[in-house]
């Protein structure tokens, strides 16, 4: 533990720890056991940390039980899955009232500026103990400021940092359960359209033994599960938030299309403007390709531009699968609680997405291309899914979690909406986290190696117009 890390958890002091039941009151019943899909078992080693405001926790509970629930393994068959039993809830989920000895400027300070402390970040949160199996799949932190109670302009502040495994949640259903959650929260008789949990309504031929797969190799000495310590940044990883405003991403829309147009020729161009989530996507990945640039390719631009393995970047990015399945499976629809997303793998040579005067457009094209093939066939190669990211070079491989579709910054629990929410789970050396920011904007969460980020920062806020080249 480094000195900074042990000061910071020093100022963190737990004042208590309960364990919330789910209300008898309007429970969900769900069969004993929600055996894990093939897009779950992809999760096994991945908790996740998610904030936001706390409120009616057992009201929820009884709504999405499997989240009171215990991920389990079942060694005769080899099957993960989540225990649901009276026994496996019982111990109710673990709930941390903590205290952080410093004022509310200084918790507001952890999660703003030019960089992260993720490390301090992640001491604000629960730890959810998933090494090995069975193991819980929700824990809640709640810590208040031991200094003042409030900040001299009438608000008051609290952490609630929400801890929830991704084999048993995508992003769709964490955001699904937060919204209910904050609904009972203002109105305790809110009325909820029930999730669903059945996984056996994503059909795929021979989709047990696609899981068991995934699981051999993702965690291939169950119960233990390779839980790779997600709150850690390495000291060589940088973290960093910004905020594309509506301007702004209108803006590179408006640049993708330009290029488009320029480029034509025989080529095939998309010159339709593109979704937000495209533009942003596209505006990432260039940035960080151009980032890492390095002097050789500069020297030698038609070896960079050169699209064969050695020269190709890939961008991985999820595609939810729940508007594509509706009406081909049975129930799986938007109120589908579990992972519904396969990955899509972008590919472009790093010359192309260098390129000043079209990376934008090649980049955008890329990524079309890639999500238009998964929609057309949502599940089409599952089998080979882990292999293919397996396969991808590191070095050059940049995962985009999260959407810009989750509205984070609406969820309210009856006090008004966050001021701040950061996921704080860093997966990935090289990591790109979307949520939907207010008045049309974008939160982007960033994690790359040192070296890198300054040259991305210049590139981001050149190409969005926020500021000038460096």
């Amino acid at each position: 533990m480094s000195r900074a890390t042990s000061a910071m958890r020093s100022r963190v002091r737990v004042l208590s720890v309960a364990h919330v039941l789910p209300a008898q009151e309007g429970f969900l019943p769900v069969d004993g056991h929600v055996k894990l899909s093939f897009m779950d078992a992809l999760f096994i080693d991945r908790p996740s940390l998610v904030r936001s405001l706390k409120s009616s926790l057992a009201a929820a509970l009884a709504v999405f039980t499997p989240l009171a629930g215990k991920l389990s393994h079942r060694a005769s068959t080899g099957d993960v899955f989540v225990d649901c039993s009276p026994a496996a809830v019982s111990p109710g989920v673990r709930f941390v009232e903590a205290e952080y000895a410093g004022s509310i400027g200084d918790m507001r300070r952890l999660a703003i500026g030019d960089e992260h402390n993720t490390e301090a970040l992640a001491l604000l949160g629960p730890e959810l103990n998933a090494a090995r199996l069975p193991a819980p799949v929700l824990a809640v932190q709640v810590t208040r400021p031991a200094i003042g109670v409030g900040d001299g302009r009438g608000r008051s502040a609290v952490v609630v940092a929400v801890s929830i495994h991704h084999a048993v949640a995508d992003g769709h259903s964490v955001w699904q359960f937060m919204n209910a959650w904050s609904a009972l929260s203002r109105d305790p008789a809110a009325g909820l359209v029930p999730p669903t949990f059945e996984r056996a309504a994503i059909r795929y031929p021979e989709a047990d033994e696609v899981a068991r797969k995934f699981l051999r190799t993702i965690a291939p000495a169950l119960p233990v599960a390779r839980s790779p310590s997600l709150s850690h940044t390495p000291p060589d990883l940088r973290r960093r938030t910004f905020l594309l405003r509506a301007g702004d991403i209108e803006s590179v829309k408006r640049r993708i299309v330009a290029q488009s147009e320029a480029i034509g020729g025989g080529e095939q161009m998309d010159t339709r403007l593109p979704s937000t989530y495209v533009a942003v996507s596209s505006l990432v990945w260039t940035s960080i390709v151009r980032a890492k640039q390095t002097s050789s390719d500069m020297d030698d631009p038609a070896a960079a531009a050169a699209d064969d393995d050695a020269n190709a970047c890939y961008l991985l990015l999820p595609a939810d699968l729940r508007r594509c399945l509706v009406g081909a499976t049975a129930a799986v629809d938007e109120r589908y609680f579990g992972n519904c997303v396969a990955p899509c793998f972008a590919r472009a040579a790093a010359g192309d997405l260098r390129d000043v005067g079209a990376g934008l457009a090649r980049a955008a094209a890329a990524i079309g291309d890639a999500v238009g093939a998964r929609l057309e066939d949502p599940l089409g190669g599952a089998e080979r899914w882990l292999d293919r990211f397996l396969a991808a070079p590191r070095e050059r491989l940049t995962h985009m979690g999260s959407s810009n579709r989750f509205m984070a910054y609406e969820v309210d629990f009856g006090w008004g909406t966050p001021s701040r929410v950061e996921p704080v789970s860093l997966f990935a050396r090289e990591l790109v986290l979307l949520l939907g920011a207010k008045d049309g904007g974008v939160q982007v969460t960033v994690a790359l190696d040192h070296a890198h980020m300054e040259g991305f920062v210049a590139n981001l806020m050149w190409v969005s117009g926020q500021g000038n080249k460096v």
